[in-house]
């Protein structure tokens, strides 16, 4: 049986306890990374201003398509010290471009033992029964019609944040399936 070390008084009976170097090291939080993907450069400015607006202590990342997408996750030109932090979550325009683009970068992303936890958003621009399908088929963990208005896409970032990033329980970082 093991015995977590206590910060504020003696150690538990048979543990050595904590340096003093480790009670008082400072620790810089990590934010949660979002990582947004979406053809428009307008509508991922707007969903960055969102973010924002909404006050989520959030870092957000961008990329206008799939094969941008898939090596922004796999760090593939990223200089020595670059900061590429894994998402926590990933949202993706259901009509994203490129090769692989839409709903197969979802199943690339399913696929892989490192990334299939991730949770995904799909973004889609209709509630057409099929898109859903195909969404859900895909492997996403949501579909939701992408909001026009600024304020809604607002209220939409404090949804889904508050819920896969402070409300949901998801595995911890780097372990797969």
């Amino acid at each position: 049986m093991t015995y977590a070390a206590a910060k504020d008084g003696p150690p538990p009976p048979g543990s050595r306890g904590l340096r003093v170097s480790d009670r008082f090291r400072s620790r810089v939080p990590v934010l949660p990374t979002v990582l947004f993907a979406d053809a428009s450069q307008d509508y991922r400015d707007m969903a960055r201003d969102a973010l924002l607006e909404g006050r989520n202590a959030t870092d957000l990342r961008t990329v206008a398509g799939g094969p941008e997408l898939l090596a922004y996750l796999a760090r593939v030109g990223a200089s020595e010290g670059a900061v590429t932090p894994p998402p926590s979550l990933i949202c993706i325009d259901a009509d994203l471009p490129g090769e692989p683009g839409g709903f197969e970068v979802v199943r690339t992303l399913k696929a892989d033992p490192q990334l299939r936890r991730i949770p995904v958003v799909a973004l889609g621009a209709d509630d057409d029964p099929e898109t859903v399908a195909a969404a859900y088929d895909a492997g996403a963990n949501t579909y939701i019609v992408k909001p026009v208005t600024f304020l809604a896409l607002v209220r939409l970032m404090k949804v889904f944040t508050a819920y896969w990033l402070e409300t949901a329980e998801l595995p911890p970082d780097g372990e797969a399936a």
